[in-house]
């Protein structure tokens, strides 16, 4: 008996509820190369979440369902895979259909490409955007995990990618990414399958609808897609991947890429997921909290990358109680959507876009104090003209600020709460800027209690 899959009601009739969003064009790198935005101008935040086995183990339902609550929790990018990683060549997706009807021949099964179509569709509506992987890096080679087969050569990649850029050259909410959790083997075909796949891709772009591709790799140092693909023109801006132990300097990936030549935006695109068992040994480690999640978001987005991608580890493999689970998920993923950081991760966005987007830089000169680089550090993003800076506290230390870097001599300060979005007015009276750096106590200390400190010059 098939297992029905109940949803509530207000899910069903949003269907009919919703509008497109006016998604005009596909994301863009911004013109100074640090940032992407629309194909308006207008700047795009990267907000992503993690959806791997979106197509593979959701039917039409359960994606509404997902993709309403994403949306609603205001994500604008969702990344998923056409050849999933979980046996995505042999176990069907939720329709029971298989990618190909014959994969010696490579004969595609244009029912299941009609379902990866219609969960375009159903983002689009919702103007949301698609990181699409054209596959996960288990059909190139297994490593010690993943069921492949592998099927990827430098010639069977670059006519897949053919065929699947031709598929969807007029899409206006796509960015591509290759790689799929793998990093190139030395002494292999490797770089130049994922260069072949590339190729194929662009060669089918349709040139008034410019796309983006970049390039999702292991956790390695000391970047991630730039240590292979920096130079390639194909490549739009750098991704690299977090990993899942709780890191004390994982901005050092964000900071690598950021002074790279030439200039291409940065993106952590797979940090720790919450609720993941810290370095996949949930016995011994027990699993992760959300106060890791905030520290390594902010972290990464204050050492200038473009954006951020959230994770959870249940929504991930879309882990349901008929499904084999991948490393010990808490709860299935419908009961994951609503945990802690996915309902936070909006404030983050909502602080980045309100000062102005395209001019901010990292900056620690406005640090006094010396820091180690511990799960205290406290890391700034300011303004290129010195009109604003924001301070990043992980646990509410005390540290002394220097503001000689920013224009005028008065400012007006505000602590903004990356928990829920509130504001709590800092008195700025006694603030001697132009003599003596300033000492400042967030407004509570301890794990979990992170605090940004907003200053803004009155010139």
């Amino acid at each position: 008996m098939k297992r029905v899959w109940l949803l509530p009601l207000l899910a069903l009739c949003s269907v009919i509820e919703i509008r497109a969003q006016g998604i005009q064009g596909p994301v863009q790198v911004h013109p100074e190369k640090r940032y992407l935005m629309t194909s308006e101008g207008e700047p795009f935040f990267w907000m992503a979440d993690t959806a791997w086995e979106l197509f593979h183990r959701l039917d039409e339902q359960q994606a509404v369902f997902y993709l309403d609550k994403r949306r609603e929790q205001g994500f604008n990018v969702v990344q998923a895979v056409v050849l999933a990683e979980l046996d995505g060549l042999n176990t069907p997706n939720a329709n029971g259909d298989l990618p190909f009807l014959d994969l010696e021949k490579w004969e595609y099964n244009e029912a299941y490409f009609r379902h990866v179509d219609l969960i375009l569709d159903l983002a689009e509506t919702r103007g949301m955007h698609i990181a699409l992987l054209p596959t996960w890096g288990d059909k190139l080679f297994k490593n010690t995990w993943g069921t492949g087969p592998e099927i990827f050569t430098p010639s069977t990649a670059y006519s897949y990618g053919k065929w699947i850029g031709a598929r969807y050259k007029d899409r206006k909410n796509l960015v591509w990414v290759l790689g799929g959790d793998r990093t190139p083997r030395e002494n292999s075909e490797d770089i130049e399958i994922w260069n072949q796949m590339a190729q194929g891709i662009l060669e089918s772009q349709n040139p008034e609808n410019p796309i983006l591709i970049t390039f999702h790799p292991q956790p390695t140092a000391p970047g991630g897609s730039s240590n292979w693909f920096h130079q390639e023109k194909w490549l739009s801006f750098n991704m690299h991947q977090t990993g899942h132990c709780p890191g004390l300097d994982d901005f050092k990936k964000i900071t690598h890429d950021y002074q790279l030549i030439p200039t291409k935006p940065t993106i952590d695109g797979e940090p720790l997921y919450e609720e993941h068992p810290y370095c996949f040994n949930a016995k011994e480690n027990g699993y992760s909290e959300a106060a890791d999640i905030r520290r390594i978001i902010y972290w990464n987005v204050f050492a200038g990358a473009a954006g951020q991608t959230y994770g959870c580890h249940a929504v991930w493999q879309m882990y349901d109680l008929d499904k084999t689970p991948v490393n010990g998920p808490l709860r299935p993923w419908h009961k994951s959507l609503d945990l802690e950081v996915a309902n936070q991760m909006e404030h983050l966005k909502n602080l980045m876009l309100s000062r102005p987007f395209f001019e901010r830089i990292p900056d620690q000169t406005l640090i006094a104090d010396e820091q180690r680089k511990d799960l205290s550090y406290v890391a700034v993003s300011k303004g290129r003209q010195g009109d604003f800076a924001l301070f990043y506290f992980p646990d509410g230390k005390k540290i002394s600020i220097d503001l000689h870097t920013l224009i005028g001599s008065a400012f007006e300060a505000t602590w903004y709460d990356p928990r829920t979005g509130a504001k709590i007015p800092q008195n700025t009276d006694s603030w001697d800027v132009k003599n003596s750096s300033v000492e400042v106590l967030p407004p509570s200390s301890g794990r979990g209690n992170d605090w940004v400190l907003i200053v803004d010059s009155l010139r």
